[in-house]
């Protein structure tokens, strides 16, 4: 099961008590936020695009935002294109409504999305569509071996 495997993942970051499980679905922003009775902002969420050269670019982002194409073609010099269902599981070994910057397998890309750092905590999933786990942004840069922090994200219209 992918949240055990990323549970393991994060005690070597003395993170793995902070996991949580739900009996409901945390598939979706909308409902991640709701079972964690907070914004919808606060959900870490993981966009995974496919690379320039095909392997996974993954932007963690605040759950408010979306990608803003002039902003990631400026930065990425490539046109950002989500990868389907079946390459986002191949490339990152987590389902999507699980996925997470945590027991990545080589090859994919973890950026930070600057929209993040305006909160304290932030919740990413934790390998699964039923779990989550709260910490810091330097906690989630460690965890996640982030490659660097980016601007690549907007606010959604309302």
């Amino acid at each position: 099961m992918s949240v055990e495997i990323v549970r393991k993942y994060l005690s070597a970051y003395g993170l793995a008590e902070r996991v949580r499980d739900f009996q409901v679905s945390s598939a979706t922003v909308e409902l991640a936020a709701a079972a964690l009775g907070t914004e919808c902002a606060r959900i870490a969420k993981s966009i995974t695009l496919y690379n320039k050269d095909g392997t996974c670019l993954m932007i963690i982002a605040a759950g408010d935002v979306k990608i803003d194409n002039a902003k990631f073609k400026a930065k990425f010099a490539f046109k950002a294109r989500m990868m389907s269902h079946e390459d986002a599981l191949s490339a990152t070994g987590h389902a999507v409504g699980g996925i997470c910057p945590f027991a990545l397998p080589d090859g994919v890309s973890v950026y930070l999305d600057e929209s993040l750092r305006r909160f304290e905590t932030v919740f990413p999933a934790a390998g699964s569509a039923s779990s989550a786990v709260e910490m810091t942004c330097d906690e989630l840069e460690r965890a996640s071996r982030s490659i660097a922090w980016t601007d690549v994200c907007k606010l959604r219209e309302a």
